[in-house]
């Protein structure tokens, strides 16, 4: 049994990397709970990214503030769970970590993630914003408690890859809601 308990995981990377379809199979698999972290966006958040125009720290501010509580929420309650969140700069890292909280850096190349935004119709963030969130990308340091992961199999196959690396930590290997049956 792991000496600590799971994590919350942020799924990071910049949009298009498949950040929500990996969590949504990692929390069916795993039974932990899932929140997208982009409908957590104020309004005016996401008017801006619809019209185009990247946002600013000011603007991220509120949005970082709000996944951080829900991270703080499980986190302080021992419970697991599973946030996507773009996360690209270490000082908004640095708004989320904490204990028990660890990234999963989902990369792959400018190619790849840029096909996968142009063929996706049901989301707010346009592909003309990709080239500012590879600018603004700041590689996980060695002091972060990340995964790093490249996205270039199929969503179920880096799902597998992340369980199959937070299992080899000691993590989600009992079914949730049984740690203290008898």
């Amino acid at each position: 049994m792991p000496e600590t308990p799971d994590p919350v995981l942020v799924l990071m990377g910049v949009s298009g990397c498949g950040k929500s379809t990996v969590a949504g199979i990692i929390a069916g698999a795993m039974g932990w709970d899932l929140q997208e972290g982009d409908t957590l966006h104020p309004p005016e958040n996401v008017a801006k990214m619809d019209s185009g125009i990247p946002l600013t720290d000011d603007d991220r501010r509120p949005w970082l503030e709000l996944v951080a509580a829900w991270i703080r929420e499980h986190t302080d309650n021992g419970l697991p769970g599973i946030i996507t969140c773009s996360a690209l700069k270490r000082s908004y890292r640095d708004v989320l970590r904490g204990p028990h909280v660890v990234f999963v850096h989902l990369t792959g190349s400018p190619e790849k993630i840029g096909e996968r935004l142009t063929a996706r119709l049901d989301h707010f963030m346009p592909a003309s914003l990709l080239d500012t969130q590879l600018a603004t990308l700041e590689p996980i340091e060695p002091d972060e408690n990340a995964i790093v992961v490249d996205v270039g199999g199929s969503p179920g196959q880096v799902a597998a890859e992340i369980i199959a690396r937070i299992r080899s930590f000691g993590w989600g290997t009992e079914p949730r809601g049984t740690e203290n049956a008898s």
